[in-house]
């Protein structure tokens, strides 16, 4: 019988593969059930534009997952653009992307639980009222089942793959249903399609939040060695860009062709979707898994957020020393090795932007998908110095080409001026933790560190 990398035998080897790929991809994956409905609010309602919106959405995306392959064969061992951008810059720009990070894993809990309280709303319309509580009361929930222990890669693995059967088979059911009138189309959106366009798709670029998990999540493949994890990491960029543009582009292509446009207060488009083609009980299973799925997206990022931190707080010294540059207490863990104050500093930190957006997740989006293409674009330019230095010419055009248009979809979301609040939030974190490290003594690979934010007890992997 053939064998993995690392030791799996080949007839094994599906499982943990896909228990891996679609447990690390059910951020991305979530984010479908809000960010087509963001691109048609940017677009005024324009449907028209929506699909040629969702399809520069998901060029964009892959283009990133191109570059972000060599990233996972770099650093088989995780660390993502934090590692790279440490290594390729020096260590003290590494706490941009860190930085980007952690405001991403706040505004990932909060979108996640809001877009999950819509998903309840829309299927029961009396729960509106108590908007704001019903998401507030969802991280509160989320971040005590964290504190009894990081769910396994299966729970998260299953919750992904219920909403993606259940997807594919609300769109097969709106092949054959009946569009809406044409007087329920909006109005166009006055713009030049091309400029609505570039106007309008990065707010949808939320659907790009996650791409870059599994540059660090292999981190926890602990029993494979790096072939292996470059193997796994790989495979679960080009199946995240397959689900995601699948899902994306199909209820694009459904919604246009239904006329299902902006929806009312109290309802999704997406939930307007399934509703308009599928029988009650589908229906009822869809908002069902809908919810499950971003609670889930939530869940990853109370785990991956706190547990980063505690990296932090347990950095290790060229010489073996503990030299953490957080305070101790982001180190201790409950019983069930959860980093208990790291998850209830990140709790308090979601619940103060879901209150001040009042609970609502097209408001968030607003705010969303800003500190990861921060992230992204440090670990392209990375990326292409070290093209240069190794004197790749094609992976350096690759690699700029990248840069070049993450930047500018990073410029043109910063047009619309509410992605400052973020832009500045990630940097004013990045500095913070720039002036810890630099009293702490500028300890050398502090980098790397942080991608022992997936291991459960955050001692360093041999």
């Amino acid at each position: 019988m053939s064998k993995l990398p690392g030791g799996l035998s080949s007839r094994s080897r599906a499982i943990p593969l896909m228990a891996f790929a679609f447990s690390v991809m059910a951020d991305p994956v979530s984010s479908v059930a809000y960010a087509v409905e963001a691109a048609l609010r940017a677009l005024d309602g324009d449907l028209s534009l929506l699909v040629p919106t969702m399809f520069l959405v998901i060029a964009i995306i892959a283009l990133v997952i191109v570059n972000y392959r060599q990233l996972i064969f770099r650093y088989p061992k995780g660390g993502g653009a934090s590692a790279a951008v440490g290594e390729a810059f020096g260590d003290a720009w590494s706490f941009i992307p860190i930085g980007a990070l952690v405001v991403d894993f706040v505004l990932t809990i909060a979108v996640s639980v809001s877009a999950g309280a819509s998903a309840l709303i829309a299927y029961f319309p009396d729960l509106a009222p108590w908007r704001l509580l019903l998401a507030c009361g969802l991280i509160l929930a989320v971040a005590m089942l964290t504190l009894f222990g990081q769910l396994g890669r299966l729970v998260f693995a299953a919750m992904a793959l219920a909403f993606i059967a259940v997807t594919v088979v609300v769109l097969c059911f709106g092949l054959g249903a009946t569009p809406q009138a044409a007087a329920a189309l909006p109005a166009s959106s006055g713009h030049v399609p091309i400029v609505a366009v570039v106007l309008a798709f990065p707010v949808a670029m939320a659907l790009a939040t996650g791409v870059e998990a599994p540059s660090t999540a292999i981190a926890e493949l602990g029993e494979l060695n790096d072939r292996g994890r470059r193997r796994f990491g790989r495979v679960t960029l080009w199946l995240t860009l397959a689900v995601v543009g699948t899902l994306t582009l199909g209820v694009a292509l459904e919604v246009v062709h239904l006329r299902i446009g902006v929806p009312g207060a109290d309802t999704t488009q997406i939930a307007e979707l399934a509703r308009l083609a599928a029988p009650e009980p589908l229906f009822a299973a869809f908002q069902f898994t809908t919810a499950l799925l971003l609670v889930a997206a939530a869940s990853s990022s109370f785990q991956a957020g706190p547990g980063m931190l505690k990296a932090l707080a347990r950095h290790t010294g060229p010489d073996g020393r503990r030299v953490g540059i957080l305070p101790a207490v982001l180190d201790r863990t409950n019983a069930r090795h959860a980093p208990a104050w790291g998850v209830a500093l990140f709790g308090v930190l979601a619940v103060v932007v879901t209150v001040l957006a009042g609970g609502d997740d097209q408001t968030l989006v607003l705010y969303y998908a800003v500190s990861v293409f921060l992230s992204f674009l440090g670990g392209l330019l990375a990326m292409a110095r070290f093209s240069h230095r190794d004197r790749h010419p094609a992976s350096l055009v690759l690699n700029l080409v990248g840069a070049a248009t993450v930047a500018f979809t990073l410029i043109v979301n910063l047009a619309r001026v509410l992605p400052l609040v973020s832009l500045a939030a990630s940097l004013l974190v990045s500095a913070i933790l720039y002036l810890v490290w630099a009293r702490a003594g500028r300890p050398e690979g502090i980098r790397m560190d942080t991608s022992d934010h997936a291991d459960g007890d955050g001692d360093p992997r041999p």
